[in-house]
């Protein structure tokens, strides 16, 4: 990986798939879910501020494995053949909203999918509380509403990515996606 403080910067899409020398260590959460140790302190404090503002945001994903994401993907196509789609329907549809093996943020262990604990709330005030202040702790919703031409995936609202707080604040005040943010400032990696 990259000797200098830009690893959170590096995009991973479909363009610019996780790179083949790519390390990383993991911190294990409370429910067993994994995150990249560089990002745990900023999300343990995001959930704490959260947590007392009365907001209880639970992680469902975390890190995956190349082989987990290949599973997820090849279910996910399965899934649509079943319903009748073609195969090349059932792809274009799976990927809408699940990036293919060896392009996702989440086998980088940089991203997390955020939902609310049913117990205590709901996901919609999770999801309403992050997008006012997951920039405040270094985080960006990587997919946003109506902006799947830029990042070709469809609106998460789940889905949470580092950036490091001060590229977060950025894009947030921006109203951009990470692939803007890495156009605007020049980035080697490919829009």
């Amino acid at each position: 990986m990259e000797d200098n403080e830009d690893w959170q910067l590096r995009l991973i899409n479909a363009k610019n798939p996780v790179p083949q020398e790519y390390t990383l260590e993991v911190a294990i959460l409370k429910n067993g879910k994994k995150v990249d140790e560089r990002i745990y302190p900023f999300l343990k404090e995001m959930f704490d501020n959260a947590r007392a503002d009365g907001i209880y945001p639970v992680i469902t994903s975390g890190y995956r494995t190349n082989a987990e994401q290949k599973k997820l993907y090849d279910d996910k196509i399965e899934e649509h053949l079943l319903k009748g789609y073609t195969e090349i329907e059932a792809i274009e549809l799976t990927e809408k909203f699940l990036a293919n093996p060896g392009t996702s943020e989440h086998e980088m262990a940089i991203a997390v999918d955020i939902v609310g604990d049913w117990m205590k709330g709901s996901s919609a005030e999770v999801y309403d509380w992050l997008k006012s202040h997951a920039h405040e702790y270094g985080f960006i919703l990587r997919y946003p509403e109506n902006k799947n031409h830029i990042t070709g995936i469809n609106y998460e609202p789940w889905h949470y990515r580092f950036v490091g707080v001060d590229a977060a604040k950025e894009i947030y005040e921006q109203n951009i996606t990470l692939e803007e943010f890495c156009q605007l400032k020049g980035e080697k990696w490919n829009y």
